[in-house]
């Protein structure tokens, strides 16, 4: 004998999704759907569109093909006096296909009536119905409020949780402040001691130039008087008169004898023990009485010491 359940699915399998009635002349569309011939043709009607009403799918024209093989299974619904519109509401006993009367407390599941009498559950311990909803119940508001109460404490770590990730974020916020500050202050000390070294170089530069500077201007001026000089010997070689030029010629080695002087590259050089030495270490003897020890932030004190 078909079982109910299995009824039930037979009833849904005959039933138009249109009309919710058994099949009248059902036709089956090109995407595999079925419906009653007069519904799907007046739904196109209404719609002025051909599309299925269950997957939307349109079509181009109105391609309907009779289902014989489900008119017959309607036809044997209705012969059942099964109820089209009847659903599965009740659970039954998937065994008997009873209605399920009571609760074993024993295997904690429903059975009904004929259950109780079979030998499976022989020495088991029933309870009706409602008597084991209320325990469930019970003992579902116990799991309730346990688990409302870890909640609780969760929601409360949490919030401490965040508590502390905003604390270390505002410190580390406030340490970048604090290194920021602290390393402009080296920075500016850095630059202003640059600033103070190169123009003390340009100064000492000046002063050692300066003075081979004028010794080349001093050069340059005798290596012109020469040239000069030169040019005159060279006119007098060529000189004609054997009388004008032994005149000449006595007359010029003198005067050469007499003007006759020598010149030296001046020596100069940097003083460059202010410039060479160990800078890092000048510097940082310098830069130490800027730093005031003593506690620094939060707590931890400072270990560099004065020299």
């Amino acid at each position: 004998m078909a079982s109910r359940q299995q009824l039930l699915r037979l009833t849904e399998e005959t039933v138009c999704p249109i009309c919710l009635d058994f099949f009248t002349d059902p036709v089956i569309l090109e995407c595999g759907h079925n419906f009653c011939r007069s519904c799907i043709t007046e739904s196109w009607e209404k719609k002025e569109i051909n599309s299925c009403p269950q997957c939307r799918e349109e079509f181009p024209e109105r391609n309907l093909r009779v289902n014989r093989a489900l008119a017959n299974l309607a036809e044997e619904a209705r012969k059942l006096k099964l109820d089209p519109k009847e659903k599965e509401s009740k659970p039954h006993c998937e065994e008997h296909q009873e209605d399920l009367k009571l609760f074993c407390d024993t295997d904690r599941k429903l059975i009904c009536l004929i259950c109780r009498d079979s030998r499976e559950h022989r020495e088991h311990r029933f309870l009706p119905i409602n008597e084991a909803v209320e325990i469930y119940k019970n003992k579902l508001k116990s799991s309730l409020d346990s688990l409302t109460e870890k909640k609780s404490g969760t929601l409360q770590t949490e919030l401490t949780q965040k508590r502390k990730i905003s604390e270390v974020r505002e410190q580390a916020s406030s340490l970048q402040t604090h290194i920021t500050s602290e390393f402009t202050k080296m920075h500016q000390i850095l630059t202003e001691k640059e600033q103070r070294l190169l123009r003390d170089l340009r100064e000492e530069e000046e002063r050692v130039v300066e003075t081979m500077e004028r010794n080349l201007r001093e050069i340059q001026e005798n290596l012109n008087s020469i040239e000069e000089k030169l040019s005159k010997l060279q006119k007098q070689t060529e000189q004609k008169d054997e009388l004008v030029f032994l005149k000449e010629a006595t007359c010029r080695k003198r005067r050469i004898d007499d003007e006759e002087k020598t010149f030296l590259a001046a020596d100069g050089s940097l003083s460059l023990a202010q410039f060479t030495g160990p800078l890092q270490y000048t510097v940082w003897r310098e830069m130490i009485h800027t730093i005031h020890p003593g506690l620094c932030l939060y707590g931890e004190k400072s270990t560099v010491k004065p020299v």
